[in-house]
């Protein structure tokens, strides 16, 4: 009995430490679902706070977007009524230029007829005064200039007979006399060796001065005067800068330079730089002497070079002789240093094969393009006034006029500016050398027409023609030719 109960208290004991260990699991599984709940309250807490921190910044980020737009709008408004407000100006402006220049233009030709009138009332009285005084002396004039056409004859017969004497009687003398004969011989030999040796001396004389002080042969054409001394004294004072002139044949790069030196008053000169190859060891001294007299202009000279990449290519081409080389090196010690007295102007259709020096020397770089359809319809209008229009017009004043032939004038029929523009939308990739052309082809085909007149029909068979011309020329070059516009 004591052993049961024994057994019976350890059992209780046993199942009272089993009931202590569960409840401490179960304590410790409450502490760590206590743990969990906390710490999915502190994340919800943390991630709460953070979304309320991004919607605030969201909503921070609109408002400044909205008055960042509303700040742009009222921006926009403001430009808009400055700009409305300078139209209205602008065009207050004009209309107020417009009445003055359109008054200024009143008062001017009511002066001018004004003058007009002036001029002819004193052109009239100066007329009747002229007829007046010409029926007075008109008699007295012709009865002396009778008088003195009968004294000079006269004159001139008793010279004449005189002359023949002296000279008859002298040949006698001399052919009679042997020592005379001699010195008259002797006399007109020497007197014509005389002749012969200072023409030739003067000739050699001038050579060596215009070897010297006249105008290089390298140049082509020039606007300054052959000698120094030519030309009027102003000089600019800053350094002049260096340009490279590039595009394809015929765009204008040698007449924009003519412009470019007159509008800028100074002088200019041309020359190619197909010339320098063949003057072989010579190049280097014509390239010192050609600058030599560009400084010796009194207002500064544009020395113009096309093509010139015919003797500026680069240095490392296998093909260039050591003559070239020698030229590019003259040219490039000349122009090392900017120039008071030399513009420096490069045309070429290539300017990637000019040497990098010379490249180094340019400061401006402009292209000429082929003209765009807008420019080809002005080169259209401006060519068709020159060739077509004022091709009769009696222009020349010089007196040569009277020993020309005057051209005659030809008459335009149903030349419209639609049927210029079909001709400048046909002519795409064409040159202003090459439309210049073409005109001068209308204005012959003109004159070979029967009735000297241009029509419609002429005028669209020779744009025909010469756009087929243009691209045959172009099939021969191994260019694609470019589909009309």
């Amino acid at each position: 009995m004591k052993k049961r109960e024994e057994t019976h208290q350890q059992e209780i004991a046993a199942k009272k430490l089993e009931l202590q260990k569960t409840l401490a699991e179960i304590e410790l599984e409450q502490k760590r679902v206590d743990f969990e709940e906390r710490k999915k309250l502190d994340q919800q807490r943390a991630k709460f706070k953070s979304q309320t921190a991004q919607y605030e910044d969201e909503l921070k980020r609109k408002r400044l977007q909205a008055e960042h737009e509303a700040q742009r709008l009222r921006n926009q408004e403001l430009v808009k009524m400055q700009e409305e407000s300078g139209i209205r100006l602008e065009q207050i402006r004009r209309a107020t230029e417009e009445q003055i220049q359109e008054q200024r233009r009143q008062t001017e030709r009511h002066r001018a007829d004004l003058e007009q009138a002036t001029l002819s009332k004193k052109a009239m009285a100066e007329a009747e005064g002229r007829i007046l005084v010409t029926k007075q002396t008109e008699d007295v004039k012709r009865r002396l200039l009778l008088e003195e056409i009968n004294a000079d004859r006269e004159k001139w017969i008793q010279v004449i007979n005189t002359t023949f004497e002296h000279i008859g009687g002298g040949l006698r003398t001399i052919l009679t006399d042997q020592n005379k004969l001699v010195v008259a011989v002797g006399g007109i030999t020497a007197l014509a060796a005389g002749i012969y040796t200072t023409r030739e001396g003067a000739r050699v004389v001038w050579g060596y001065v215009d070897r010297i002080l006249g105008q290089p042969s390298l140049i082509r054409e020039s606007s300054r005067g052959k000698y120094p001394w030519s030309g009027s004294l102003s000089r600019a004072t800053a350094p002049f800068r260096n340009m490279l002139f590039y595009g394809p044949p015929g765009t204008g790069k040698t007449m924009a330079a003519r412009e470019l030196a007159r509008n800028s008053g100074l002088d200019y000169a041309l020359m190619t730089g197909g010339d320098v190859a063949p003057l072989g060891s010579q190049a280097v001294t014509k390239i010192h002497q050609l600058f030599d007299w560009a400084k010796k202009s009194n207002r500064g000279l544009l020395l113009f070079i096309d093509e010139a990449d015919a003797f500026l290519c680069e240095r490392n081409k296998t093909y260039m002789s050591e003559a070239q080389r020698s030229a590019l090196n003259a040219l490039l010690f000349r122009t090392g240093d900017q120039s008071k007295d030399i513009v420096l102007a490069l045309a070429t259709n290539r300017p990637g094969d000019l040497d990098s020096a010379v490249a180094d020397r340019i400061d401006e770089v402009l292209e000429f393009p082929l003209p765009g359809e807008d420019e080809r319809f002005k080169l259209l209008k401006l060519y068709l006034d020159k060739y077509i229009i004022k091709a009769g017009d009696k222009h020349e004043k010089s007196w040569l006029r009277f020993f020309r032939r005057q051209p005659q004038k030809i008459e335009v029929k149903g030349i419209t500016d639609d049927l210029i523009r079909e001709a400048a939308a046909k002519t795409q990739g064409f040159s202003g050398r090459e439309i210049a052309k073409m005109m001068a082809s209308v204005q012959a085909a003109v004159y070979g027409s029967k009735d000297c007149e241009l029509t419609p029909g002429l005028f669209r068979e020779v744009v025909d023609y010469k756009f087929a011309e243009h691209q045959q020329r172009r099939r021969l070059a191994g260019e694609e030719p470019k589909q009309n516009a």
